[in-house]
């Protein structure tokens, strides 16, 4: 059996977790996230803060997460870290200290992505969310649709040209008045909203669009928040009657924009399997929308718990367990990157260019 530390300080979460794994197996027996309240003064993540306050806290949450887990460094068979994407003062704590315990201790160090950690993350607690499967990965960094057809072999089908969805959500948050981080707020006000008073358009949406089209599988969600203040702007002093409709009409518009989407690519694919990953897999309305569809043509849908959707280090040590096992061992002179493309994309297979009829 082996036994992977898992470190994770991409952002503002200090993580860090045990999983014990053998032949493609894993348990996780201990997880601990360190949330940073400082940023919600100043309405959004201040690296410099994040840096300093992952420097004060890594110590203290792995040595938490070894006890958790009824054992000490003695019995950890590899460190695994994350070092990219992210903050890159934030990753640089994270793998800095990685570093210096693989060395003291004479065991490997695995260096694993940070989005390839949240395909990882449902297997901990679902033992059929494993390849194949479409995945949407969802956070407030990142927005991203991949097949995956093994683990360590990924088809990158579509991404955000410019906003992650949990940044717009956000964004559209802050526009209406709502405290930091946004999404989980909007997400309770759109439950208040009349889902026909506000409708905004689908962005990246529309009838005719067919696989090869640039725009087939990939997202953009910066029309849609000016379509928002525009209509809060234009709401004047009855704003307030209106805040939950317009918070209801941005949810809906965004979530449809993601489901259609994953649809499209699950049936293309012809995936039976579909998982969620990142912060905004927490967003009931997406999760129950995504079964809703896929219950159509007969797909089961894997949403993560909030622990496991938000960072951790859990599933970082899960993706570290697999990387571990093939022998992707990282060096000392690993280093941290803002970014960095997910290891393992394959180009297109002839299915992506063949899909069912929804």
């Amino acid at each position: 059996m082996t036994t992977v530390l898992g470190i994770e300080t991409s952002c503002d979460e200090t993580s860090a977790a045990i999983v014990r794994g053998a032949n493609g197996g894993a348990r996780l027996d201990s997880l601990v996230i360190l949330s940073q309240d400082v940023h919600r003064i100043f309405g959004g993540v201040v690296p410099e803060l994040a840096s300093r306050a992952h420097l004060t806290a890594i110590v203290p949450v792995v040595e938490r997460a070894l006890a958790d887990a009824a054992t000490t460094l003695d019995g950890v068979s590899a460190v695994a870290v994350t070092y990219a994407p992210g903050l890159v003062g934030a990753l640089l704590v994270g793998v800095s200290y990685a570093k210096a315990l693989a060395f003291a201790r004479g065991i490997p160090l695995v260096a694993v992505h940070h989005l390839e950690g949240h395909l990882f993350a449902q297997s901990l607690e679902h033992e059929d969310a494993v390849p194949p499967f479409t995945a949407l990965l969802v956070s407030g960094g990142h927005t991203l649709l991949v097949d995956v057809e093994e683990w360590g072999s990924y088809h990158v089908l579509g991404r955000t040209r410019d906003d992650a969805a949990g940044e717009a959500f956000d964004k559209v948050g802050k526009l209406l008045d709502l405290p930091y981080p946004g999404g989980p707020h909007l997400e309770r006000l759109a439950r208040e909203g009349d889902p026909t008073r506000e409708r905004f358009a689908r962005p990246m949406l529309k009838k005719g669009q067919r696989p090869g089209d640039d725009d087939y599988y990939d997202v953009s969600f910066s029309g849609l928040k000016t379509a928002v203040r525009r209509a809060r702007d234009a709401a004047g002093d009855e704003l307030p009657s209106h805040r939950a409709d317009l918070a209801r009409g941005f949810q809906d518009a965004l979530i449809e924009t993601l489901v259609e989407k994953t649809a499209r690519a699950a049936l293309a694919f012809k995936r039976d399997r579909i998982v969620l990953g990142g912060g905004v897999a927490c967003n009931r309305a997406l999760s129950d929308a995504m079964r809703s569809r896929a219950a159509e043509f007969g797909a089961q849908v894997f949403a993560p718990s909030p622990r496991l959707a938000t960072d951790n280090a859990a599933m970082i040590a899960r993706a570290g367990l697999f990387r571990l096992e093939r022998g992707d061992v990282a060096g000392l002179d690993l280093n941290a990157y803002a970014t960095r493309d997910l290891p393992g994309v394959v180009p297109f297979g002839p299915s992506a260019l063949r899909p069912s009829d929804p």
